[in-house]
């Protein structure tokens, strides 16, 4: 009898121990939710009123486009990967800390209204972290929607032909998958200045056609799969960018990649790291290739905004684990 008090005492000890904590989640995320509203206000300017909202006919939301952006970014950067949970809790445990909370499918639409706006406010933070850099680095990586033995009846795309998931292959991993492929461009700092998703299919080369809109006078360092002579004299003809990519064993004028190549190729592979750890990249709920393309997007804002917090307190800016702390 003792022991199994003891027991009883323990498990109530654990229990409220357990609520608090909870509690406190929660409250940090409110926390970090008007600091994160408060860099979108920051950074929006123009592109949105008074009210925080893009002007538009009818009705003014309550619940801002600016306080949906921030939201989205908080609840990626807190590891939501589920709405239906992150509203329960927002309903049950911050209804006083946010009155006007919008219904989770006006969230969910919204959000994906609102996704220009958010990746033009996310462009001005990065900028702001490191918008003097001329040496970038370009690489890619999957995205899967599936595992490979469901892709015949994966509905992802359906709505949309021009945007439904391939089957492609990942030379790094040695994995076939059926899926999206990521394609980022970022900093030498660890920044994503700008980034595309195609079909997994769609070789890597095809994506320099846009970079040499987008960048100029640069170096970028690439992976051997952006391997192509005359892809990297167009660039250098047109936009003066320098790609640099390591030669294949059996080309003649082969040697070793520098010492500071494979040191600022390292970032944008931390990247994608820490975007599969710590914001959980590679587990997606999405049915539609819409929604997967906005969680995406919000994945990376909110890597970039945990970026500048770490940026403005003078903390690295990779050590995202700790800036919302």
């Amino acid at each position: 009898m003792k022991k199994l008090h003891n027991l009883q005492i323990i498990s109530k000890l654990v229990a409220t121990k357990l609520l608090s904590t909870i509690a406190l989640l929660m409250r940090n995320f409110i926390a970090n939710f008007v600091r994160i509203l408060g860099i979108c206000k920051d950074f929006a300017g123009n592109r949105v009123n008074e009210h925080g909202n893009v002007p538009r006919c009818g009705v003014v939301p309550k619940f801002s486009d600016l306080e949906v952006i921030a939201l989205g970014i908080t609840a990626e950067a807190f590891g939501f990967d589920s709405e239906n949970l992150l509203f329960h809790r927002l309903h049950n445990e911050c209804k006083e800390d946010l009155p006007n909370l919008t219904s989770r499918r006006q969230f969910n639409a919204r959000r994906k209204l609102t996704a220009r706006l958010a990746e033009e406010i996310r462009k001005d933070v990065a900028i702001a972290i490191d918008g003097s850099e001329d040496v970038f680095c370009i690489d890619s990586k999957p995205v899967k929607v599936c595992q490979n033995a469901r892709a015949k009846r994966c509905a992802m795309g359906r709505d949309n032909t021009d945007a439904r998931p391939d089957w492609g292959y990942c030379a790094s991993q040695g994995l076939h998958y059926y899926g999206y492929k990521l394609h980022a461009v970022c900093g030498i700092r660890g920044v994503i200045h700008s980034y595309d998703m195609t079909a997994a299919s769609v070789h890597d080369l095809h994506y320099l056609k846009d970079v040499r809109w987008e960048y100029h006078d640069c170096m970028m360092l690439g992976d051997k799969g952006y391997l192509s002579a005359e892809i990297q004299k167009n660039l250098f003809e047109a936009a003066n960018i320098t790609l640099e990519i390591p030669y294949r064993l059996n080309q003649k004028n082969w040697r070793p990649p520098t010492w500071a190549y494979k040191k600022f190729r390292k970032r944008i592979e931390t990247i994608f790291s820490q975007l599969n750890d710590n914001l959980m990249m590679i587990r997606n709920y999405a049915k539609q290739s819409c929604g997967l393309f906005t969680r995406m997007a919000g994945k990376i804002a909110a890597m970039t905004f945990m970026q500048y917090v770490n940026f403005v307190n003078h903390r690295p800016i990779g050590q995202i684990k700790y800036s919302l702390i």
